[in-house]
């Protein structure tokens, strides 16, 4: 395994960013559907679904030809969404509210349709940086865990941070809007680099040897 601080903290602010979304997203569904157990339940089930679709994506796009500009590009549609997302949250509630959905479906409807798609892109980010830093298959357990521990512990600090401080001193637009700002923040740099060690080339170091390929000279 290769170490990467580039790649380690994308992971960890990209969990910490989706955390401290479907945090504010309560706030954003409250104005017209409250803040019951329908919204709590959307809201999660969204997420999770989105972050599902997310790990699985992420894992057919790096295997295609990973790359850190390939990163970048996933992480920047997301922070593009953020930017823009005060513009359009507001008539997108309401809209779905005046068709009196009821009180389940409803707040479902939102959730899938705010959140939904920033959540797969952010969930993306995990496994496609997996595979950017693993080099040998024989340390690919030790990559996994040890970046996925970081997401999960960037979705924790996310969580705290802005349950606790962040919505006391800024209001959900703005928070949000910085948001999107971040996650450009945590692209530009992966647009210029490249990684010593590609992922791409993992396929070709771990295919076995065969009796025409035995890596000794011809006699």
């Amino acid at each position: 395994m290769t170490r990467s601080p580039l790649i380690d903290s994308t992971v960890f602010l990209c969990g910490a960013v989706v955390m401290s979304f479907e945090i504010l997203g309560s706030r954003v569904l409250a104005p017209n559907f409250g803040t019951t157990i329908f919204v709590w339940g959307s809201l999660i089930s969204v997420f999770l679904a989105g972050l599902a679709a997310g790990y699985f994506l992420g894992g057919k796009l790096a295997d295609r030809n990973p790359s850190a500009k390939g990163l970048a590009l996933v992480i920047m549609i997301p922070a593009l969404l953020f930017i823009s997302f005060p513009l359009y949250h507001t008539a997108v509630t309401g809209w779905i509210f005046r068709q009196d959905m009821g009180e389940r479906i409803s707040p479902l409807v939102a959730s899938l349709a705010l959140f939904f798609i920033p959540s797969v892109l952010l969930g993306a980010v995990s496994p496609y940086a997996v595979k950017l830093r693993t080099c040998s298959l024989s340390s690919v357990g030790h990559t996994v865990g040890t970046l996925y521990a970081l997401s999960t512990t960037g979705s924790i600090a996310g969580t705290l941070a802005t349950s606790f401080y962040l919505i006391a001193v800024a209001g959900v637009n703005t928070l949000i809007f910085y948001h999107g700002a971040l996650l450009l923040l945590i692209a530009a740099p992966l647009l210029i680099t490249r990684f010593k060690c590609p992922a791409a080339s993992l396929s070709e170091r771990a295919r076995p040897r065969t009796d025409g390929d035995s890596g000794s000279p011809p006699s």
